[in-house]
């Protein structure tokens, strides 16, 4: 029986792209982003259209990094064409971050976000299909802001760890319940913790995300972990040792640095510009930077091919197009 480390281990010698395709999906259906974060019909419909349109490796679900802290209470902001944001702080010590309740899984959308995930799947039978969300310390940010996040782990240790034990016990749950939905994995993304130092990673990040991977990850059940920060070339052995099944990063790194570091037996996947070249770019500029990045990491048996982080909703479909012909070539 073919298993997901079985796939795994045939990822990169596939050559087939795993980008992180989900919102420009929505140009396809002729909705809204508002609509599509507010439907988990809309959203199955357009995890299958990818499904339909492209040769990636997996089916990626939709990346929107406000539906846990929108759980946990933070105010969101919701605009048309835009991926939500979370405003404004929900805690601002360490006895509010005792206080804080953990949402059960349901709440708000995360409820709607799992039941996409479940339709999609039932859906896609050729490839693999990819949950996301968010890591715990980028949760975290969310919920006490992004920037006194990053300084309290210098300014309030205690502080940040109590606001981690709260995020990583909702998100073990929520890793569970996409578990118990069908999907095949989650891609688990944790881009703030790229802002810190390797010593602080290696203390408010890494011990808490492998406790969440830990509690769900098995042959049947794969954990990508996503970091976009560019300190991440600084961190890559305690990323490794986090156990996930694979590794993404952002197009603030040479991704061909990072193969350097990483052992080979993860796929390491990466890293075409999502602004400037999903979005911004012309399928000619697309096929030169695909070309390119191929060429920087060659000689790497683990490599795949990917975007540097979630494709834009605005993104061109033809410069998506050229961007799976390239990877073709």
């Amino acid at each position: 029986m073919n298993t997901m480390k079985t796939w795994l281990s045939a990822l990169a010698a596939s050559k087939k792209p795993l980008p992180l395709l989900s919102f420009p999906s929505a140009q396809l259906l002729g909705a809204t982003v508002y609509q599509f974060t507010h439907s988990a019909e809309l959203q199955a419909e357009g995890i299958v259209r990818v499904a339909q349109r492209t040769d990636a490796a997996a089916a990626v679900c939709m990346m929107d990094l406000s539906v846990e802290a929108e759980a946990f209470g933070c105010e969101i902001l919701a605009e048309e064409n835009e991926v939500p944001t979370v405003t404004g702080i929900l805690i601002s010590d360490e006895d509010e971050a005792e206080a804080l309740s953990v949402p059960q899984v349901g709440t708000a959308r995360t409820g709607m976000y799992i039941e996409a995930a479940r339709m999609a799947k039932a859906r896609i039978s050729d490839r693999p299909v990819l949950a996301g969300i968010i890591g715990p310390f980028s949760l975290a940010g969310r919920l006490m802001d992004v920037s006194e996040a990053l300084v309290n782990c210098i300014a309030d240790e205690d502080f940040v760890h109590a606001a981690l034990g709260k995020t990583t016990a909702f998100l073990k749950e929520y890793a569970k319940a996409y578990k118990a939905a069908g999907v095949d994995g989650l891609v688990m993304a944790e881009p703030l913790a790229g802002l810190l130092s390797p010593a602080l990673e290696t203390e408010f990040s890494a011990p808490y995300v492998k406790e969440i991977i830990d509690a769900v990850q098995d042959e049947n059940f794969i954990v990508i972990y996503h970091n976009c920060g560019p300190n991440t070339p600084l961190m890559t052995e305690s990323l490794y040792a986090n156990g996930a099944a694979a590794y993404h990063f952002g197009d603030a790194v040479s991704l061909s640095d990072i193969l350097a570091k990483m052992p080979s037996d993860r796929p390491v996947c990466g890293n075409i510009s999502p602004t400037a070249e999903f979005l911004s770019g012309t399928p000619d500029s697309m096929k030169n930077a695909v070309r390119t990045l191929k060429e920087q990491c060659a000689g790497y048996p683990n490599f795949v091919l990917s975007s540097g982080c979630d494709i834009p909703p605005a993104a061109k479909w033809e410069n998506i197009d050229a961007f799976f012909a390239a990877a073709k070539e």
